[in-house]
């Protein structure tokens, strides 16, 4: 089940978002070697400071988190426009319907929970949660940079992506900038190649921003 914190709401949440940050230093700077800050185990950076949507996927029996990721508008700072600009010469994304997705992330404890078609169940559902989340909030889509091996699970995860920009080696990887469309049909491809059968998103009331 998918939990949604808003960036002011990260005091109300201490347990969770502490997860959150150790995953994402076990991640990008234990696992893929990423040049990242790790401040006390925990892997930070300024965008953090931006009040992002933060999408955690609960393990419901151990409440423990196995996965994260977290969203922001491209009308304000976002990674691809402020570290990431080479990927998109000369041109910008700004758009009140696309937010940026960064910081994916998955446990290692929970890396061979599988699929039928052997995608991370984990993967699929914060998959789901982002396209769950985009149509609730009237996005048309939402927008990342990931790498080579990215781009594999996220062909595998039925996730189609619109190539934009000039792909480039980045830190010694195959680095892209791609748009996802925010739509019905993605979420049924989501949920097709993960097993997934209703909604992700765990019920609780929230102000979430919107792009109107």
């Amino acid at each position: 089940m998918i939990t949604m914190i808003q960036g002011y709401e990260k005091s109300t949440y201490p347990r969770e978002i502490d997860q959150m940050h150790r995953i994402r230093a076990q991640v990008f700077s234990e696992r893929l070697g990423w040049e990242v800050d790790v401040e006390d185990g925990w892997e930070i950076d300024r965008f953090d400071d931006e009040n992002p949507l933060y999408l955690l996927s609960i393990d419901p029996v151990s409440n423990r988190v196995r996965g994260s990721l977290r969203l922001l508008p491209t009308t304000g700072p976002n990674m691809l426009r402020d570290v990431f600009p080479c990927l998109l010469p000369g041109d910008i994304i700004e758009s009140a319907t696309i937010w940026e997705s960064t910081r994916f992330s998955v446990h290692q404890d929970y890396a061979a929970e599988r699929s039928a078609n052997r995608l991370n169940a984990t993967t699929g559902e914060l998959l789901a949660g982002i396209v769950e989340v985009g149509m609730m909030a009237g996005l048309t889509y939402v927008v990342s940079v990931y790498d080579a091996r990215m781009a594999r699970v996220l062909k595998s995860a039925g996730c189609a992506a619109e190539i934009i920009g000039k792909p480039q080696r980045i830190g010694g990887v195959m680095t892209y900038a791609g748009l996802f469309e925010i739509n019905q049909r993605m979420l049924d491809s989501i949920r097709a190649a993960s097993g997934i059968t209703q909604s992700v998103l765990a019920p609780r009331p929230m102000d979430l921003p919107t792009a109107a």
